[in-house]
């Protein structure tokens, strides 16, 4: 969580964190804001795999879904003037951060448990990870999992409580502060 001294400027923001932290929500608003590309990965797992994150789950299982959340992220890589929100076991790839390379400003969304099945409580059957008798004792278990990995982010912001535009512009603020590569982090008019 630590930022490192003189940190370079920002080419690229990926927003980690738990499943319902509000990757997508806020990836998109920072997008608006940043004039850059939003990348849901789940969305592109599904494009090229041609079926949801549950249905690969369940006929492939989670293995077979996160070496095609590698291959997507592999492909975003390299691009500037990207938000990227993986899904909250993205982290979990040995070398996912440092392979989305120099420039990348990594930010951890915060969710609490509680959180967690208040907002995906009306999705059921979205959350394969969570499908089980107790929701509350994966959220646990998979949290203290993560959380470490979690950590290793630049920037940690709670979302509890926190509308996307607030927690977006509070990212602008850092990626401003650092500077970007290609000049497009102008505030917004």
């Amino acid at each position: 969580m630590d930022a490192s001294p003189e940190p370079g400027p920002v080419s690229r923001v990926v927003l980690v964190g738990f499943m319902c932290s509000g990757k997508t929500s806020v990836g998109r608003e920072l997008d608006r804001l940043l004039r850059w590309t939003h990348v849901d990965l789940d969305r592109e797992v599904e494009r090229a795999a041609g079926a949801t994150v549950a249905e690969i789950f369940a006929r492939r299982g989670e293995a077979a879904f996160r070496a095609l959340e590698a291959e997507a992220a592999e492909r975003v890589a390299g691009r500037g003037e990207v938000v990227l929100s993986p899904g909250g076991g993205w982290i979990t790839a040995p070398g996912a951060l440092e392979r989305l390379g120099p420039g990348t400003l990594s930010v951890w969304l915060q969710v609490s448990p509680e959180e967690v099945l208040r907002r995906g409580s009306w999705k059921p059957g979205k959350r394969p990870l969570l499908a089980g008798p107790n929701p509350m004792d994966a959220v646990l278990r998979l949290l203290a999992e993560r959380e470490p990995l979690y950590r290793r982010a630049d920037l940690a912001l709670p979302t509890d409580g926190r509308n996307p535009t607030h927690t977006a512009l509070r990212i602008l603020q850092e990626v401003q502060a650092r500077g970007t590569r290609s000049g497009g982090a102008s505030a917004p008019s």
